[in-house]
């Protein structure tokens, strides 16, 4: 595998990984529409953690959520699966600093370095596949409420951390993707093999000439 483009997939699966961790604490995962509103006294805004709202005046007031068994299953599903995310980009962020062709942790053996670069791109999917799930899950409720004619709550929109969410996952996809398929993980170290010139070598005592001539003297006429 070309060693640049190792480290253009580490980055871009470490880019992921930090954008991971900057969506998980932001608290605009959703925010309360103004459609239909004529006067708007307050935002609400919430995340996986936490429902804040402001005011006319810039006054914000934040609140965590009291009970994790009392929220819906789908926040509690997306938070496991953003821990998941940060836990799997994590270890492969380590195995691939471990196996790329420019560190020397790993020994010389290229073999074993393209299986760990291997390992660490399908750790950078798995952290791109539990992002994905977890905010496209997210954004799914939050739509399906909008739409729903019938529906007495607060209506909310999708906020700036979904996106947040949705570039990591596309990021570490790319990067995996390209760690896991350019690594060539079956293949085996080249052995040199020994010249073997091809013929009957024969071993021994070298003619004189006047053996040879008198063997050629024998065996020229019939």
């Amino acid at each position: 595998m070309d060693p640049i483009l190792e480290v253009v997939c580490l980055l871009l699966g470490f880019i992921g990984w930090v954008m991971v961790g900057i969506a998980i604490p932001n608290r605009y995962w959703k925010v309360s529409t103004d459609d239909g509103n004529v006067i708007i006294t307050s935002t609400i805004y919430e995340n996986l953690w936490m429902s804040c709202a402001t005011d006319s005046t810039g006054v914000h007031n934040c609140r965590e959520f009291p009970s994790l068994l009392a929220l819906n299953g789908y926040i509690q599903a997306s938070r496991a699966l953003m821990i998941a995310a940060v836990i799997f980009g994590s270890i492969g962020l380590i195995a691939t600093l471990v196996g790329v062709q420019c560190s020397k942790a790993a020994g010389k053996d290229m073999v074993r370095k393209g299986r760990i670069v291997g390992v660490g791109g399908v750790l950078f999917i798995l952290q791109g596949l539990c992002t994905m799930i977890s905010v496209s899950w997210y954004a799914f409720n939050i739509t399906q409420d909008f739409f729903n004619p019938f529906y007495p709550g607060i209506k909310y929109e999708i906020g700036e951390g979904l996106y947040i969410g949705w570039c990591s996952a596309v990021l570490a996809l790319t990067g995996g993707s390209c760690l896991t398929c350019a690594c060539k993980l079956g293949t085996s170290e080249k052995q040199p093999y020994p010249y073997q010139p091809r013929g009957r070598v024969y071993s021994g005592v070298a003619p004189s000439q006047s053996q040879a001539a008198t063997s050629y003297g024998q065996h020229a006429y019939v």
